[in-house]
């Protein structure tokens, strides 16, 4: 099979003297997103071979600890949209959206932020 395209992201970190992220900048030309600024990242990817996931979480130090807390809400809730598309498991989707729910409520998440 001919590859017709390929897309790129790219993250940029600015670390201090401790390799604490101060800066995180990231770019995805195909999303038109050209060197934003972000506070925080979170990437998973599947390695096969070892049938288990790997990940990166990264965040500023200056990353707002209520802005932080909104990030895990709504990454948690994507996470259920996805799991959903992904297996077609409705109860499942179903009961980790209960779980977002919760999750918010515990925090005090106003919706719509």
């Amino acid at each position: 099979m001919e590859t017709k395209h390929t897309s790129e992201i790219k993250l940029n970190v600015e670390l201090d003297e401790n390799r604490i992220p101060n800066a995180i900048r990231w770019t995805a030309q195909d999303g038109g997103v050209t060197d934003e600024a972000t506070k925080a990242v979170m990437l998973s990817v599947w390695d096969h071979a070892n049938q288990e996931s790997l990940r990166i979480d990264l965040w500023t130090k200056d990353m707002p600890l209520d802005e932080m807390k909104v990030f895990f809400h709504q990454t948690l809730t994507a996470m259920a949209d996805t799991f959903q598309r992904a297996t077609n498991d409705d109860k499942m989707s179903d009961t980790m959206r209960d779980f977002c729910d919760y999750f918010a409520e515990k925090l005090e998440l106003k919706k719509g932020k």
